[in-house]
């Protein structure tokens, strides 16, 4: 197979400087406000995108670990497979948030609900669009049980290998 290599767009910035005391998914960072600086030759791309009250902003965790197929998650204390979790140390670290987009001005994005770290490079931007995006009745697996508890978590740096 060919080798896939992705070069950042921009940056995210936030008021988060480092992954330990940063919200767990954007659920947890109601209210965090932040920016997405895209970079001066990809501002063609957002034409019309002010027109959707929520992005999918894709991204590389620039700040993981090690990769490791085996990691204990936010939610819990056992050990799960990384695929069955959020867990930034992973074999491609990157990672997706939707958060409310309030505002462009030129190449900046005005962003809130942000759970990402400051200066994290940005790969892409997608429109959230709840029809396409929600499923219903989807299984939650083993995080079904610890769901109530995601509004007010952030990063403890219990991310092991």
């Amino acid at each position: 197979m060919k080798e896939i290599q992705f070069a950042p767009i921009g940056v995210i910035h936030s008021p988060c400087k480092e992954p330990k005391g940063t919200p767990i998914q954007s659920i947890a960072a109601k209210g965090i406000e932040g920016t997405v600086e895209l970079f001066q030759k990809f501002t063609g791309g957002i034409k019309d995108l002010d027109g959707f009250s929520h992005i999918m902003l894709i991204y590389h965790f620039h700040l993981s670990k090690e990769p490791s197929l085996k990691v204990k998650p936010f939610l819990d204390d056992q050990i799960r497979g990384v695929f069955s979790t959020r867990a930034p140390n992973r074999p491609n670290p990157i990672g997706i948030s939707i958060v409310q987009l309030v505002n462009i001005e030129g190449n900046i994005l005005w962003v809130k609900d942000v759970d990402i770290v400051d200066g994290t490079p940005l790969l892409d931007i997608k429109p959230y669009i709840p029809e396409f995006d929600i499923r219903e009745a989807a299984r939650k697996g083993w995080l079904e049980k610890n769901l109530g508890k995601l509004s007010s978590l952030t990063d403890d740096g219990r991310f092991i290998k």
